[in-house]
């Protein structure tokens, strides 16, 4: 099973107890944005504004807050948008590499404060292309299993287009290439299933073990970038099997 879908799953475990909402609200809020700014305001024929809406919805994002950031991107709103996609690649505690995807209206103070948790936490912060090769990209769905037949949800996930589908908790994590997952989706969605999220990840095509220290180290790496506004995806090659998932389900 992929390690970012287990992560995934621990990270929205925590949101719905986390008091910090305003932090995954101002996430969606960015993406939406730049969604609209690269692909236009209407949702219909911008698939990525689409699903930018519909993981806002799932994570309540209020209705005018969608409908402004809309307006900022398409240079309806009062202010313009000016925030930019950057990512960056470095190495955590045990040499595990690190990709992370961020949006930012301030690069100087990001590339700042990346480097600084790289760095506090026993990482280091690399160049671009460091450990992206070391990374596969592909969409991510999850959809609720509760009341759902495993092996007819499945077939009809690979005549939607799926490449995979895994369990995990109580979700079906469905895998695509990036450039179906919107088809993917939509497929599912028009199915009736409910949709969770869907997104692009970063899948590692190798993954490394580490001990329980090593992936307490991480984990708390990984929270942190996790905090900072202008992060969106953290993405990483540790190896989650059940001691390491462990370890973060029980991270305070």
């Amino acid at each position: 099973m992929a390690g970012h879908s287990k992560w995934a799953n621990i990270r929205h475990k925590k949101a719905k107890e986390d008091a910090k909402r305003s932090k995954v609200f101002t996430k969606h809020i960015k993406e939406i944005t730049i969604a609209a700014r690269e692909g236009g305001g209407d949702p219909d024929g911008n698939p990525r504004l689409s699903l930018a809406i519909d993981n806002a919805k799932a994570d309540n994002v209020p209705k005018d807050n969608i409908e402004r950031a809309i307006k900022r991107g398409s240079g309806e709103g009062e202010d313009a948008a000016h925030y930019e996609e950057v990512t960056y690649e470095g190495y955590g505690p045990g040499g595990i590499a690190y990709f992370i995807e961020a949006t930012t209206d301030n690069i100087n103070r990001t590339v700042s404060e990346i480097r600084h948790i790289f760095t506090k936490h026993g990482g280091n912060m690399g160049t671009n292309g460091s450990v992206g090769y070391l990374f596969e990209q592909k969409g991510m769905i999850r959809i609720p299993a509760e009341g759902l037949d495993e092996e007819e949800f499945m077939l009809e996930a690979i005549d939607a287009g799926a490449l995979d589908v895994n369990t995990e908790d109580e979700f079906f994590i469905v895998y695509s290439t990036r450039d179906d997952l919107y088809t993917v989706r939509t497929n599912l969605e028009d199915s009736g299933y409910k949709i969770e999220s869907a997104e692009l990840i970063r899948e590692a095509t190798t993954e490394t073990k580490v001990d329980e220290d090593t992936a307490l180290s991480n984990f708390k790496m990984m929270e942190k970038f996790e905090d900072n506004d202008d992060v969106n995806n953290v993405f990483t090659n540790m190896q989650m099997d059940d001691e390491t998932v462990a370890v973060a389900e029980n991270l305070n």
